[in-house]
């Protein structure tokens, strides 16, 4: 059997709406504390909070409907801070010249995007005039490599919920990217409590098993709690193949440039009623992304709703989604990969 990387994963997640001035004060305890707790030095912790201030202010400024992202994500080893500001703001009209020290624009989020590129491990813009604003900051131990570039997700909860029912996993083996999503039924902690017992056996099974197998184990798993909706999709970039198996309302699909290539699922809610766990090969043409999400999305979107936003990184495209397709009456998720060549 490989040993495969199972990981990283997200844990603390806390989404700021940022609408008022105190905002910025209340993300950036949360991420100070956060980055206390996973042992970062004192200067650094001092730093985080110098991005979230900046972040925080520059939507409370020149946004609309901003909202901050704080969470760790954790390897077996390491850990790290990750910050995503997203709005539908004005949009800058240069992101490159943004991030440079001094330059600031009226009227755009370019103010404080040079110390938040100075000051953080990995920093990404995506930026449409008209349409909004992503910017990603990570900070991480030293010494630390999460090599995750190829995957990220998202999970945010419906209104009202502390805890989100969605959960997703990413392993890594053989050269090959496996993608697992559960979207628990219902809201709130037991749905969060079945999508989590998915993820530990997901992670616990032989990275060669086939996704149908993989599912047929969840399955089996989550007869003692809510069950939901599942689906696990495994790349071989090398082959120019996606195997995906689904159980459930989880959508899924190959996205390259302009094109969304829908992938199959069969009725049935794991845990409870699957008559057919089935697989299905589906094409993965080089530089062609693979998103999987829950029902908390309208699964009307298209790659073309945004300017080159598939050219940018799997983070930047998850939040993007949740952004402009998520729905606000249901727990929503996103998770995308994207091989590298």
């Amino acid at each position: 059997m490989t040993v495969a990387d199972c990981l990283p994963v997200t844990e603390d997640v806390a989404w700021v709406p940022v609408d008022d001035p105190s905002a910025a004060g209340r993300a950036r305890r949360l991420a100070a504390g956060l980055a206390e707790r996973l042992g970062f030095t004192e200067k650094r912790i001092a730093e985080v909070g110098i991005v979230v201030t900046e972040l925080a202010t520059n939507l409370d400024r020149h946004a609309r409907h901003g909202t901050l992202l704080v969470r760790s994500v954790r390897a077996t080893t390491h850990a790290a801070v990750e910050i995503v500001a997203a709005d539908r703001g004005p949009g800058i009209g240069d992101p490159a010249a943004a991030i440079e020290d001094g330059h600031s624009t009226a009227g755009t989020l370019g103010v404080g995007l040079g110390a938040v590129h100075r000051l953080s491990d990995a920093v990404t813009v995506f930026s449409e005039p008209g349409r909004g604003t992503v910017v990603t900051a990570r900070f991480q131990q030293a010494g630390a490599d999460l090599a995750d570039t190829d995957a990220a997700g998202m999970t945010r909860p419906i209104t009202g919920e502390e805890v989100c029912g969605d959960a997703y996993a990413v392993m890594r083996a053989n050269g090959r990217l496996r993608l697992m999503m559960c979207d628990g039924s219902g809201h709130g902690p037991l749905a969060a409590s079945a999508a989590r017992e998915a993820v530990r056996v997901f992670c616990e099974r032989p990275a060669e098993e086939p996704p149908e197998q993989v599912i047929a184990a969840i399955h089996a798993a989550l007869r003692s709690s809510r069950g939901g909706a599942v689906a696990v999709a495994d790349l071989a970039p090398a082959e120019r193949r996606v195997r995906f198996a689904g159980l459930g309302n989880i959508a899924a699909s190959v996205v390259l440039d302009d094109r969304k290539q829908g992938m199959i699922s069969v009725p049935g809610i794991a845990g409870y009623q699957a008559r057919t766990i089935r697989a299905f090969d589906h094409e993965l043409p080089a530089g062609a992304a693979v998103v999987l999400h829950s029902d908390g999305l309208t699964e009307k979107w298209r790659p073309g709703q945004w300017t080159a936003l598939f050219e940018s990184t799997p983070l930047v495209i998850a939040t993007a989604l949740v952004r402009d397709a998520g729905v606000r009456n249901d727990d929503a998720s996103v998770l995308v990969g994207k091989p590298r060549p």
